[in-house]
């Protein structure tokens, strides 16, 4: 049976969540031996090489010539490729993965107020609950940390108050390219900034550097900057933000799991308890998403 193209869109967001718990894992793991800003310059970099290729096989080389997207996917550069990834691995290095993936699920919040007021939309009762649940949960895991104000976990919610501006122009450059058009050209400029930066710090970005990491920075770049991406941005153009957003939000309890797994950095009662108003709160705003 051919399926519809929101099933499709539900079935892109889905598998990427899956892929994407798996983030806050590697990368704290890569960051046990490279420097943050230099995983996340190799990180992108490998993903720039994910997106030649695919491209190579799809053939779609001549997108690159069609300059009327360009506005859209550098902004979406700036606000996704640079601001947001420079948030989340400076945060990743003072806070854990489970805090970072619970955390993460306030993105739903911001997206709703960026996509609703944004758009001078009014708010619906179930939004209106589902927001509160989400600042609850996020208050949940933030509260053991009130006394010592925890950098880490701030940086996090910064990051994911700017990722729907990201999505917006992300969305926006879809309609004109492809996804794998659109995240070679803001990997390449990312990576190219990155580096930069990572050259006037004064620190070491060599292969040599890099080398005990190196296979979790190719898994970064590849599939989780990559893969999961390509799989994000098809989402998107099947079905709202908003309710891609909700979709997404199974991550942080498979984040919660792996974490025990890899880590063996067992869920603290505050983070099992987070997931109880994060979960009611996402069921109310995909209501709202899906009407």
């Amino acid at each position: 049976m051919e399926r519809t193209k929101e099933q499709q869109g539900e079935i892109y967001i889905l598998s990427g969540a899956i892929l994407w718990s798996l983030f806050p894992i590697i990368t704290i793991l890569s960051l046990t031996s490279v420097p943050p800003i230099v995983a996340l310059a190799w990180s992108t970099l490998f993903s720039v090489l994910f997106f030649a290729v695919v491209m190579g096989v799809k053939r779609s080389w001549h997108e690159l010539s069609m300059r009327g997207a360009y506005k859209d996917i550098l902004l979406t550069t700036l606000c996704s490729g640079i601001c947001y990834y420079f948030l989340f691995f400076f945060g990743l290095q003072y806070t854990s993965a489970g805090n970072a993936a619970l955390l993460a699920a306030t993105e739903i919040l911001f997206t709703y107020l960026f996509f609703r007021f944004g758009r001078k939309d009014s708010l619906s009762g179930h939004h209106t609950i589902g927001a509160f649940l989400m600042l609850i949960g996020a208050a949940v895991v933030l509260y053991p940390n009130f006394k010592e104000f925890h950098r880490g976990d701030m940086l996090i919610i910064l990051a994911c108050a700017i990722a729907p501006i990201g999505n917006f122009f992300q969305q926006r450059a879809r309609k004109s390219v492809g996804s794998e058009t659109i995240m070679l050209v803001r990997s390449s400029v990312s990576a190219a900034v990155i580096f930069l930066v990572v050259y006037f710090s004064g620190l070491s970005s060599s292969l040599f550097t890099i080398k005990p990491s190196l296979f979790l920075l190719i898994v970064n770049g590849f599939l989780l900057l990559g893969l999961t991406k390509l799989f994000w941005l098809e989402g998107i153009h099947r079905i709202s933000v908003t309710k891609a957003i909700a979709l997404a939000n199974i991550s942080p309890l498979l984040t919660l799991f792996f974490a025990w797994l890899l880590l063996r950095d067992v869920p603290t009662v505050w983070q099992l308890s987070a997931l109880v108003p994060m979960f009611f709160g996402i069921r109310f705003l995909q209501k709202q998403a899906a009407s």
